[in-house]
């Protein structure tokens, strides 16, 4: 009767008349932001709530941090500025940006969600959420492992493959490199899983 397509949803009931389209407001698709609710409350029923947050110097004190690290190492190298040209150091920082990036780090900053939820009738945490529209903070930290740890994996391949260290090292690395691809990408493929209910392929475990 009320045509909600996701849970939980706002609905304001007006004094006189049925609900309009407007009356609606779907966490879903509009975000769990306080804000966004507290302005579209006021918009609907002219009750202004005020929504207040401590400062968050998480973003200045990071940017801080990497400019010390990056005067440190120009006052420390000198005039010797060859590790700028160092691929390994770029491959690594993109590498860090694209697992970041392909974990969901995005839509957190955009909708706000709970880092986890916690069941208050039994006390259970979840850190994975159950539906593909949504997801935890928590979630995007365990996906950013799970890719991190395949990415890995698929460098120590790569290395075992073409190195110019000996046989045994070699074999080792590729054995490591083969376990981490293995157990990394049926843990990804389980969470998958879990939140595209119905999915019917595995991999492993």
């Amino acid at each position: 009767q009320l045509n909600m397509n996701s849970a939980p949803t706002f609905i304001n009931f007006p004094a006189k008349g049925k609900p309009k389209r407007g009356d609606t407001y779907e966490l879903q698709v509009r975000g769990f932001a306080a804000e966004q609710l507290a302005r579209w409350v006021a918009d609907r029923t002219d009750v202004n709530i005020r929504v207040i947050r401590p400062p968050n110097y998480a973003g200045p004190l990071m940017l801080g941090l990497l400019l010390a690290v990056i005067g440190g190492l120009v006052y420390l190298r000198g005039s010797n500025l060859d590790f700028l040209y160092n691929k390994t150091g770029w491959a690594f920082a993109a590498l860090c940006f694209v697992l970041a990036m392909t974990s969901g780090q995005m839509w957190n900053h955009i909708r706000g969600p709970p880092y986890a939820h916690k069941n208050p009738h039994t006390g259970q945490v979840n850190y994975i959420h159950g539906s593909s529209q949504a997801q935890f903070v928590a979630e995007t930290h365990i996906v950013l492992l799970f890719n991190g740890g395949v990415t890995l994996g698929m460098v120590l391949l790569h290395e075992a493959a073409t190195s110019d260290m000996d046989v045994g090292k070699r074999k080792i690395m590729c054995i490591a490199g083969i376990g981490l691809v293995v157990v990394f990408f049926s843990w990804l493929l389980s969470v998958f899983k879990s939140k595209y209910h119905g999915y019917p392929y595995r991999y492993v475990f």
